[in-house]
């Protein structure tokens, strides 16, 4: 029983904060310590990109606050988010700050414990699948294959300000990473291609762009660097995305299990098939 799984986890007790990952879009993969303090919070602090599946996992008396943010639309400003889980915990509320994949990648998770920490205030965190691992794994694109890379670099296509970044060294991502992940990177796809290109990477290198992540909306376009503006453009895609760059998207064509469910015939390895193997 499920009841006996949660028996030896701690519990969220009042005045406390969970900062937890709600891992890429299926409930399914939720921890066990998640689903345990979903079951328990008095109110559910959640972001825009949290399943509302996940959400249903809440104890019925539940408050569910949204404190969402998206690119390019309204949101809360992160500060007011960090000091309304203060807030919460002081009136001695079981609070439980619901993120999209891990807290701790790319999810500001760190700022809001920091806040906590500066209020005295106890906390946990509760790691969860990020979507850049996860949400690739639904997609049938492993980020590592030992035919192909020994190294994956994480990236983030836009900085707080909403353009891309100008901390990364882009030059030295293209010529040193095989295999690179980005986040938030789909309204930028055009400037970040022609600076890995510019780096060496070949226009013909393959690229994925995967949408809503392990949702029952979840799709997959596949296409390559020197096309991937045009293609997304023409696709009508939108975010929340996830990019991968690099030879591991030809394996979807042999690993994409969620299409051979719904019938789609899957294709030899093709790298052993061109005797590109290890031993």
């Amino acid at each position: 029983m499920i009841e006996n799984a949660f028996a030896h986890l701690p519990a969220l007790e009042p005045g406390t904060v969970w900062l937890v990952g709600a891992g890429p879009g299926d409930p399914g993969l939720l921890t066990l310590l998640a689903a345990k303090g979903l079951s328990e919070a008095d109110i559910v602090v959640h972001d825009a990109l949290v399943n509302e599946e996940c959400l249903k996992l809440a104890r019925p008396d539940a408050i569910l606050e949204y404190a969402g943010k998206r690119g390019g639309k309204p949101s809360a400003k992160q500060r007011d988010i960090s000091l309304r889980l203060v807030e919460l915990a002081r009136s001695g509320k079981r609070v439980l700050r619901l993120k999209g994949g891990d807290p701790f990648v790319f999810g500001r998770g760190g700022e809001e414990a920091l806040t906590l920490v500066e209020h005295n205030l106890p906390f946990r965190i509760v790691p969860g699948i990020t979507a850049g691992i996860g949400g690739l794994a639904y997609a049938g694109i492993p980020v590592t294959h030992r035919d192909i890379n020994h190294a994956v670099t994480f990236l983030t296509g836009h900085d707080s300000s909403g353009i891309v970044p100008d901390a990364i060294n882009w030059d030295a991502i293209g010529r040193g990473s095989p295999v690179i992940v980005m986040y938030m990177a789909m309204k930028h796809i055009a400037q970040i291609s022609a600076s890995l290109m510019a780096a060496g990477r070949r226009a013909d290198e393959p690229v994925a762009f995967v949408c809503n992540a392990a949702t029952s909306g979840q799709q997959v376009l596949e296409t390559t660097l020197g096309e991937a503006a045009v293609a997304v453009e023409s696709s009508g895609l939108e975010p929340p995305a996830i990019v991968v760059v690099g030879e591991v998207v030809r394996l979807r064509s042999s690993l994409d299990w969620l299409g051979a469910l719904g019938g789609r015939r899957l294709q030899p390895d093709p790298f052993r098939q061109s005797g590109k193997e290890t031993a």
